[in-house]
C-alpha cells in the first residue's frame, strides 16, 4: 500500500513539474478573471442597452408560474445563454487577435535564404564559418 502511494505522488510530481500543469492553471485563472469582466460587460453595459431597446424588459426577471409554488425561470437561463456566447465570442476574438499577431512576428523572423541576402552578408558568414573551423 505504501509503495503504490510513493508511486502516486512521484507520478504526481511529475505531473505538476511539467510545463502543462502550469499554464493549465494559469489559464484557468486568467479564464475566470475574464468570465468576470464578460460578465460585467454584459451585465453593466449590454443589458441596460437591451433594456432601453426592448422598453426595460430585464431577461433575468422573465418567468413562467406552473402553479403557485412552481416557477420556471427561463430569463436566468436565456441570461446565462447570452454570457455563454458572449464569453466564447470573446475568448474567439482574443485568440484570433494573438494568432494573427503571433504569424506576423515570426513572418519577421522567418530566416533570408542565402541566395537572397546580400553578397557582402554571404560573404561574412563564410568568413565567420572559416574562422570557426579553425579553432
Amino acid at each position: 500500500m505504501i509503495q503504490k502511494t510513493r508511486g502516486f505522488f512521484t507520478e504526481f510530481k511529475s505531473f505538476a513539474v511539467k510545463g502543462n500543469a502550469f499554464e493549465l492553471a494559469i489559464a484557468v485563472v486568467i479564464g475566470t478573471a475574464f468570465t468576470a469582466v464578460v460578465n460585467s460587460l454584459v451585465g453593466d453595459l449590454i443589458t441596460p442597452f437591451l433594456g432601453l431597446v426592448t422598453n426595460n424588459v430585464d431577461l433575468k426577471t422573465l418567468s413562467f408560474s406552473l402553479q403557485p409554488d412552481l416557477v420556471l425561470k427561463y430569463g436566468a437561463f436565456l441570461q446565462t445563454v447570452f454570457n455563454f456566447l458572449l464569453i466564447s465570442l470573446s475568448i474567439f476574438v482574443v485568440f484570433k487577435l494573438i494568432s494573427s499577431a503571433r504569424k506576423r512576428i515570426f513572418r519577421e523572423q522567418e530566416q533570408i535564404p542565402p541566395y537572397e541576402k546580400p553578397v557582402q552578408e554571404q560573404l561574412l558568414e563564410e568568413i565567420r564559418d572559416l574562422l570557426k573551423e579553425r579553432k
